[in-house]
């Protein structure tokens, strides 16, 4: 796997260029079926747009008439082609008519705790900003581990890695100050470093809480994002 490349800065400000990538590890426990043979995945084509409920209501006129022709007939399968296997398929993105749509804008839409649209968020246009002019920086907001497991809820992890000697010594540094407050820190993107973390050009937005500990003369960093925050009633209220 290919390392990617982060501009991230530390608590003097000083900043570096240097990589990072996701560890994934491989289970321990392999499932296998009844007579040991290896278990895989399959994907069964469930429906088609012609056989859909809004397609049913338009071909026969009304909710009571499909009814009706369920009770009389299966018109809703197609035995031809239900359950057949599929193998390479592609994301087509469609309109209100199931027409393929060949010019999408995609938004992102917040909503408050009454269900009620708050914000919407204009995602196409967002780029990356891990490896840009201004590094990732130290907000200065600092998490006690014990607590920052309870707060949020981690959904993707990065292990930070340095390129050289240099970024090793700058890297290592930052590890030993966070493993001796025992705590996260929070990252932030942008000039200010206030703006959330984005992997991706028009992807989720994240805030990035850096973890660190060393053994010896090594280190670990590593580069937690989180999109969901973990609130009692009494905080979702104010």
């Amino acid at each position: 796997m290919a390392l990617r490349g982060v501009h991230i800065a530390n608590a003097k400000r000083r900043d570096a260029e240097v990589a990072f990538d996701a560890q994934t590890e491989r289970p321990f426990v392999r499932t296998v079926l009844k007579d040991g043979g290896e278990k895989f995945n399959v994907r069964v084509l469930k429906s088609t747009l012609d056989l859909d409920e809004e397609t049913l209501a338009r071909q026969f006129g009304s909710w009571e008439e499909v009814a009706e022709a369920l009770i009389e007939d299966d018109p809703e399968i197609d035995v031809e082609i239900i359950g057949r296997k599929l193998t390479r398929t592609h994301r087509l993105w469609i309109d209100k008519d199931n027409r393929i749509a060949y010019s999408v804008n995609l938004f992102r839409m917040v909503f408050n705790p009454d269900g009620s649209e708050r914000e919407r968020r204009d995602i196409n246009k967002l780029p990356s900003n891990v490896n840009k002019e201004f590094p990732l920086k130290w907000t200065g907001r600092l998490f006690p581990r014990r607590d920052v497991i309870r707060r949020f809820v981690f959904t993707r992890s990065y292990q930070i890695r340095h390129i050289n000697g240099a970024t090793f010594d700058f890297l290592y540094n930052m590890a030993g100050e966070l493993q001796k407050k025992d705590s996260l820190v929070m990252l932030g993107g942008g000039e200010k470093g206030n703006d959330p973390i984005l992997l991706s050009r028009g992807g989720q937005p994240y805030r990035a809480f850096l973890e660190g500990r060393i053994q010896a003369d090594r280190y670990i960093l590593i580069m937690h994002l989180s999109d969901i925050e973990l609130k009692t009633p009494e905080d979702e209220g104010r």
